[in-house]
């Protein structure tokens, strides 16, 4: 039987129906093939030489921060030049990791800032938190050793911001849930 064949029972009765493949037309749109024409980064340097709180708010963060973690963590995403087409640059890689991070936006919205597709973004942002993790990890992130440091945490958010079962927070974003029905 061929692989592209499929089997339906039609009125009682065993058919073959061949599925139709769907014909690829192009290999990337072509607003996303000119990314430096329509990328962020042009708006990012523009903010960095004249606006620098406006920098600061779009990525969170100041532009000697920004080229602090991208010298840390380059070597860990940097990607090869190829004949098909230029790689998407590690400056690239990281602003739209911010941008995502600090906005929250989907990857499928977030495609029309970057220029880059919601599939490129999909390997590209976890690939890259996880280099900063890695990057920062040693110098910025210390956890508690035992169980009873991870208890005193939870003691202390529940006695100043009444909130059970915490022991950390993020920059402030807030996220709507819902208690489950029966919890108590």
């Amino acid at each position: 039987m061929d692989a592209n064949a499929v089997v339906a029972l039609c009125g009682g009765f065993v058919c073959l129906e061949e599925k139709k493949r769907k014909v690829r037309k192009i290999w990337c749109k072509n607003w996303l093939k000119n990314r430096n024409q329509f990328s962020h980064m042009s708006l990012l340097q523009e903010l960095a030489s004249n606006e620098p709180n406006d920098y600061k708010n779009y990525l969170r963060m100041t532009e000697d921060c920004f080229e602090d973690i991208l010298r840390r963590i380059s070597p860990d995403i940097v990607k090869q030049n190829s004949i098909l087409r230029e790689p998407i640059s590690c400056k690239e890689r990281l602003a739209a990791t911010l941008q995502f991070l600090a906005s929250g936006r989907t990857y499928e919205n977030l495609k029309f800032s970057c220029a880059i597709s919601p599939q490129s973004l999909g390997k590209i942002i976890p690939e890259t938190c996880t280099a900063i993790y890695n990057a920062l990890r040693e110098e910025y992130l210390h956890l508690p050793e035992n169980e009873s440091d991870w208890m005193n945490i939870a003691t202390d958010f529940k006695k100043y911001w009444q909130v059970e079962n915490c022991v950390g927070a993020l920059d402030g974003k807030h996220i709507a849930i819902l208690q489950p029905p029966g919890s108590g």
